[in-house]
Parts: structure tokens; C-alpha cells; sequence
């Protein structure tokens, strides 16, 4: 049994240590946002809110992303913990809080991991139709059935690689996001070609506007737009998840944090302008404005950028979301596992593969929950699958949210002790904290419209609402059940409430 510090409570869970460097971290990191899948989701979606100000929705959207993460390292500094936020925010402030924090990453990436392999299954059956030349084969996904059995073949596989620990799981990104990067250069330098040459779509020069936020027609949209932009940077966090395997536990995980939301604003950027200049943002028939783009906005602009070679950008989008679904089971399984380890959950959650130096239950109830939620949402109703992924950005900016404040509350003794102190631990953080709880707050206001998301409603209520709003109260549900079943994590017995002293932080 690992060593356990009184004073806390932290303590090793038993994984493989020292087995990710930085840029192992970084590519995970990359792999887990899925920026192809995540460009081709949401370029259209945030341009039909904001327009040509895209470039400038994606910088803003950047900023608390930075900041949060940058809060993130100063924990992470301090109490590298598999569990990131259950253990930071129980740390800081209590059980009750640090457990429905750790809550939100769960329900969140279980959610997310289910959209993934449906999104894989998708680009999966639409490859075959350009392979084999059949385009019947990519109305294969429709037929549901089929659609559901290959979707739980998606998440098995993903969770069989999981399972096998880092470093099969490294082994797998570095193929995944190297040929994910390699293609969505060649789509940008393709697209600034064909407007250099006089033959984009709706060649539009780039304009200083489109980085002016302040340009967006309204508050309403401007929300809305970062809302879509915090959503297209999530998943940076799963670089902390891995610092008891990481080689310099300490530093190694804050800085992949930080270098992977800066890596991937560049590519955002770059593939923004790309797009808005070769195709504008009209309604016409390849405009980034057109409706019915706004589904994958590269299936439509693949072949008249890419010519012969757009069937890259289909295997580009499945190999985004095929790695994103891998490497997001990273994340919630040592959540669990961490939960489980300190008793939040049941001592089940807490074994480790002795084989792997893996989170072996967690990880299976990780996919056995994405499995188990796509099933029951896919049958039940397309709207309410498509509403729970809208309500997403309600619990990511929760539980962000939660952790950027437990850094403030955390370190609040040693916050005025220097210019350092004040910026990484307590200005960075409340400020980016402080953004994200008000873009929740907006967000489950706004999402009580019936027109929110799909349309649906239940009694006049927005359905994205009720589901957002019920998917944090089920976690309360459960949370008073582990409180009757296990009072002890919940009485601090094994994570201790406390914060950080100036005898200890630098």
C-alpha cells in the first residue's frame, strides 16, 4: 500500500509512474480535444452566431481556457493527484463540493465519450462509401440496429486500448494526431493556394475586424459563441489526470496543459482563416454560413479544397474522434479510480491492473456508462442525445469553474506574498473561474428556451436545461447515497479539507 501523508490524506494509487514525457502529455492532450472532429463540428455552428469574428470568438474563448489552466499547474505543483479536480476541490473546499466537482468531469466526459464513437461510427461507414466507391454504404450509420453495434465495438476497442495502460495508449496518438495534424495543414495550405490562385469559392480577404470580439452584433451571440469556443478547447485538463504517471509529476502536467492550449489555438486559427477565406460566410452553396454545412463543414469543403485527396479528411475526422475517444477515458477512468482510492466511491473503483498499472474497473465502468448512456438516448429520442451534448458546456464550465476557485481558495494564505503568487495562483484563476461560473449561469439561463438546442421542451422548460440541470442533480442523488453507504471520505477521514501555507509554497 502506497505511502499515505497524515496531513492530507494523498497518496499513490499504484499506476505505472513515469511512464509520459512532455510531449507524450501534449499529444494526449491534442488527441483528447479532437481538433478535426471539433473544427468540423463547430466552425459552422460558430460562425452562423458570430461571423467573420470567428478568429476573434476563438482568441476570447482561448483566454479563460489559459487561465484556468495556468490555475491547474499551480495545484497540480502542489498536490499532483490523479483525481485533479475531486481531490483539489475536496482539498479546498470539503467533500461535499470536491465530490460533485469530480462529478461533472465524469458525467461530462462519459457524455462526450459516447458522441465520439457515434461520430466515429459515422465517418467510419462514410469512408467506406469513398473507398469503395458504393455511396449506399454511408447510409449504413442510419440504420439503427447497426449504428448502435458498431458504436459499442468503437467504445470496446478504445476501452481495450485504455485499459493496457500509457504507454500503448502513447503509441496509438502519436500515429493518430501526427496524421490528424498532416492533414489539416494540407487543408489550410490548400485553401490559402486556391485564394492566392483565384479559385476559392468566395475568396475573402482577412480583415483586423475579425479579431475585434467587440465587433459581434450582440451580447446574445457573443455568449453563445464563446459558449461553442470553451467547448472547442475542453479536454486540455487530461494532461493533469495523468501526473502520477508522468516523468516529473510536479512540472511535467502543468506545462502540457499550457503548451496544449496553445498548440491548439494555432491550429485553430489557422484553419479558421482558412476556411473563412476561401469560403466566406454566405449562405451559398460551400458559404461557412449554409445550414446545411454546419454539420461537418469539411465533408462539404474537402473535395472542392483537397480535390482527389478529400477522402484524407474523412479518415482525418474518424482518426480525430476514434483517438479523442481513446484518450478520454483517460480522464474519467483515474477520476473514478481516484474516487474509489479515497472512498468517495466504492474500493472497486480503486483497483489497478497488476499487469497494466492501469485503473482496470474504472476504466470498464467508464465504458460501460458511455455505452450503456448512448443506447439509452439513441432509442429513446436523436433530440435528447443531441440536447445532452448541447448541455455539455453547462457542466464543463461547472466543474472548470469549481477548480479554477478551489486554486484561489486553495492557496488564499500565500496569495500576497509575491507578484508570482498573485498572477498564477489567485489573479489567473478567479478570473478565469469567475468567467466560466458566469457562462454557466448564462448558459442554463438561456438553455431554459424551448428553442434552445433541438427545439424540445418538457411543461414549457427547455429540454437542454432539464437535462444539463438534471445530470448535476443526479450526481447530488448519488453523492447522498455514497454519504449513507460510506460516511467516512464524506467526515474527512480520508481526504483532508485544508490549504496552502507559506511554509511550503514558494
Amino acid at each position: 500500500m502506497p505511502t499515505k501523508d497524515p496531513s492530507t490524506g494523498l497518496s499513490q494509487k499504484g499506476l505505472s509512474s513515469g511512464s509520459v514525457g512532455l510531449l507524450g502529455a501534449v499529444v494526449i492532450g491534442v488527441s483528447c480535444i479532437a481538433p478535426a472532429y471539433t473544427l468540423t463540428a463547430a466552425l459552422g455552428p460558430t460562425v452562423a452566431e458570430v461571423g467573420v469574428q470567428l478568429p476573434a470568438i476563438f482568441l476570447v474563448g482561448f483566454i479563460p481556457m489559459l487561465l484556468v489552466a495556468l490555475g491547474y499547474r499551480e495545484l497540480n505543483n502542489s498536490m499532483p493527484d490523479a483525481g485533479t479536480s475531486f481531490t483539489w476541490a475536496t482539498r479546498a473546499f470539503g467533500p461535499w463540493i470536491g465530490w460533485m466537482g469530480g462529478w461533472g468531469l465524469i458525467a461530462a466526459t462519459v457524455i462526450v465519450l459516447s458522441n465520439l464513437a457515434a461520430v466515429a461510427v459515422d465517418f467510419f461507414y462514410l469512408m467506406l462509401a469513398q473507398l469503395t466507391g458504393n455511396d449506399s454504404l454511408a447510409d449504413l450509420t442510419l440504420n439503427l440496429p447497426l449504428n448502435i453495434a458498431t458504436t459499442l465495438v468503437f467504445v470496446a476497442l478504445a476501452c481495450w486500448v485504455s485499459y493496457r495502460g500509457m504507454e500503448t495508449t502513447k503509441a496509438v496518438q502519436y500515429v493518430l494526431v501526427g496524421f490528424q495534424l498532416l492533414v489539416l495543414g494540407w487543408f489550410a495550405i490548400a485553401a490559402f493556394a486556391h485564394v492566392a490562385n483565384g479559385t476559392a469559392f468566395d475568396a475573402t480577404a482577412i480583415s483586423p475586424d475579425w479579431f475585434n470580439p467587440f465587433a459581434v452584433e450582440s451580447f446574445s451571440a457573443f455568449a453563445a459563441g464563446v459558449s461553442l469556443s470553451i467547448f472547442v478547447y475542453w479536454g486540455w485538463d487530461v494532461t493533469l489526470t495523468m501526473n502520477e504517471e508522468t516523468k516529473d509529476p510536479e512540472r511535467t502536467p502543468g506545462r502540457a496543459a499550457t503548451l496544449t492550449v496553445l498548440v491548439i489555438v494555432v491550429i485553430y486559427l489557422t484553419v479558421a482563416l482558412a476556411t473563412l477565406t476561401y469560403a466566406g460566410v454566405g449562405e451559398g452553396e460551400l458559404g461557412a454560413g449554409n445550414v446545411d454545412n454546419q454539420g461537418s463543414i469539411f465533408a462539404v469543403l474537402a473535395g472542392p479544397v483537397m480535390g482527389p485527396f478529400a477522402i484524407l479528411m474523412s479518415l482525418t475526422v474518424l482518426s480525430s474522434s476514434a483517438a479523442s475517444l481513446q484518450s478520454t477515458f483517460v480522464s474519467p477512468a483515474r477520476t473514478l479510480l481516484s474516487m474509489g482510492h479515497y472512498r468517495a466511491l466504492p474500493a472497486n473503483y480503486g483497483r489497478i491492473s497488476p499487469t497494466y498499472k492501469s485503473p482496470s474497473y474504472a476504466t470498464v465502468a467508464a465504458a460501460v456508462a458511455a455505452s450503456g448512456f448512448y443506447v439509452v438516448t439513441r432509442v429513446v429520442s436523436e433530440n435528447a442525445l443531441y440536447d445532452t451534448i448541447t448541455a455539455l458546456g453547462m457542466m464543463i464550465c461547472f466543474y472548470y469553474g469549481i477548480t479554477a476557485m478551489a486554486c484561489v481558495w486553495y492557496f488564499r494564505a500565500v496569495a500576497f506574498s509575491s507578484a508570482r503568487n498573485f498572477g498564477l495562483k489567485f489573479l489567473a484563476p478567479l478570473v478565469g473561474g469567475v468567467i466560466l461560473l458566469v457562462m454557466f449561469v448564462k448558459t442554463a439561463t438561456d438553455s431554459m428556451d424551448p428553442d434552445y438546442g433541438s427545439g424540445s421542451s418538457v411543461g414549457g422548460v427547455g429540454l437542454v436545461f432539464i437535462l444539463g440541470t438534471g445530470v448535476i442533480l443526479l450526481g447530488a442523488v448519488l453523492m447522498f447515497i455514497m454519504y449513507r453507504v460510506n460516511p467516512g471520505f464524506f467526515r474527512g477521514e480520508t481526504l483532508k479539507q485544508g490549504s496552502a501555507s507559506a511554509d511550503v509554497v514558494q
